[in-house]
């Protein structure tokens, strides 16, 4: 593995721009480690998505399709 020289005090864009440099399989392990940290969901998160759930349950042809969107953006 590279040594790569991080600058002090962390510059976020100087970071970013040394994970560029990074071969493909490293910037895996740099994925990995920041999506497979424990990460809490805030309970008002939780509640707004299963309310939202619910809803499309309920009546889906509110739903709207994804490429039909996506042609319009």
């Amino acid at each position: 593995m590279e040594t790569l020289k991080i600058p002090t005090p962390f510059n976020l864009n100087e970071i970013l721009e040394a994970i560029k440099l990074l071969s493909p399989k490293d910037r895996l392990k740099v994925n990995d480690v920041i999506w497979n940290e424990e990460t809490e969901i805030p309970t008002e998160h939780q509640k707004l998505v299963l309310n939202r759930l619910s809803k499309s349950k309920k009546n889906p042809e509110r739903l709207l399709n994804w490429d039909d969107v996506s042609k319009e953006l």
